[in-house]
């Protein structure tokens, strides 16, 4: 991965050019952003720019060196990965991120354009929550501890930092303060509000901003081979995230599964069907804990659209075809009076699905409360 091959960001790659140009590469950076913009892409560019031995007059890796080579493969000696795990079951110890690097680097290859959810599908989660935790911090620390095995430069990628534990977050906290001698920590998040902030202070920010759509449709035009008209109402729809967009060529099955759900949902309440809506209830309590923070997530944003759908500008919306259509008829249940309560109903759900509330009970309260809450 090379910085030419991230979608857009120019001016971080200015700024991540001129710290190399100037010898002035921070110890611990801070890639922050919201999804989809290439925060992790930028890291591995990065990453592979400081192991490659024999840099462009550009300031981008060379891509034919011995270290790039390895390092795109993320088969480099002096790369080390760290992202959200599980404990397998029957595992005493906790997980860490070197039981999983097969899959990361399937993944990786596949895209390094994917959410956690995409993750978690991929590495077999279901009812589990996925952490960075403190056996992945001492792994990182008992690494360090040897010497660069090239001679240069050792780089740690840690992707979704928000997810470390309180207790791993701690550890790390003197070696990302004052790391062995050519170590560069580059750490990725989504949501730097829920990190400590001993680990913030310890770190150099560089914000990422949502990718154009300009960008975007160029890139899945050349990526994806769509057509330009194609390629422009994807981009819009992804709201500068690239993450989004390329579940949109792919017709994400969960993202289909979801919009059928919902839309079966609303028509249920709205009929007062409690028999049907019971059975609504069941069958999502039947999925895994994740899988139903993700339906909760979209319900949330379908709302959203929805209601301002009733505005008539149309560049404030971000759905679909399929969810465009469905809103021309359904758009007008969602109004000033309801928007509010649906969300927070939608929300509160989401927060008892975390603390481990039964979903049964979950999901068939909130059902009963949209009957009321459709027809204000």
């Amino acid at each position: 991965m090379r910085f030419s091959d991230v979608i857009g960001q120019e001016a971080v790659k200015q700024q991540l050019r001129r710290l190399l140009k100037e010898d002035r590469m921070p110890h611990a950076l801070l890639f922050a952003g919201p999804e989809g913009t290439g925060k992790l892409p930028m890291a591995f560019a990065l990453a592979q720019r400081l192991l490659c031995t024999s840099p462009t007059p550009e300031g981008d890796a060379c891509g034919t060196c011995s270290g790039c080579r390895m390092a795109a493969k993320l088969a480099h000696p002096d790369l080390h990965c760290v992202f959200p795990v599980f404990k397998p079951a029957g595992q005493s110890s906790g997980a860490v991120s070197d039981n999983f690097l097969k899959e990361w680097r399937e993944q990786i290859a596949e895209t390094p354009y994917f959410d956690r959810s995409t993750w978690l599908a991929r590495i077999g989660v279901e009812n589990q929550q996925s952490l960075i935790n403190v056996a992945e911090a001492r792994n990182i620390l008992a690494k360090l501890v040897n010497r660069s095995s090239q001679g240069g430069r050792r780089v740690v990628v840690v992707w979704l930092a928000e997810q470390m534990n309180a207790e791993a977050a701690n550890k790390l906290l003197k070696i990302l303060e004052e790391p062995p001698f050519g170590t560069v920590f580059i750490l990725t998040s989504d949501h730097p509000e829920r990190m400590l902030a001993t680990i913030l202070s310890r770190t150099q920010r560089i914000d990422f901003k949502p990718l154009p759509e300009t960008e975007m449709a160029a890139a899945l035009e050349r990526q994806c081979g769509l057509q330009p008209d194609d390629a422009k109402a994807v981009a819009h729809a992804a709201g500068g995230n690239f993450i989004k967009a390329l579940q949109g060529v792919t017709v994400h099955a969960d993202t289909a599964q979801f919009f059928d759900l919902f839309v079966l949902l609303m028509r249920l309440c709205y009929m007062r069907k409690i028999k049907d809506l019971h059975e609504w209830s069941e069958q999502l309590a039947g999925w895994g804990r994740e899988r139903q923070k993700a339906f909760l997530d979209y319900a949330q944003r379908m709302v959203r659209e929805n209601f301002m759908y009733n505005f008539h500008r149309p560049e404030l919306n971000y759905m679909n075809r399929a969810e465009a259509d469905f809103a021309v008829r359904f758009a007008r249940f969602i109004n000033e009076r309801n928007v509010i309560g649906i969300m927070d109903e939608l929300a509160a759900a989401q927060r008892d699905i975390e603390a481990n509330v039964n979903p049964r009970m979950v999901f068939f309260d909130f059902t009963l409360k949209m009957i009321v809450l459709l027809i204000q």
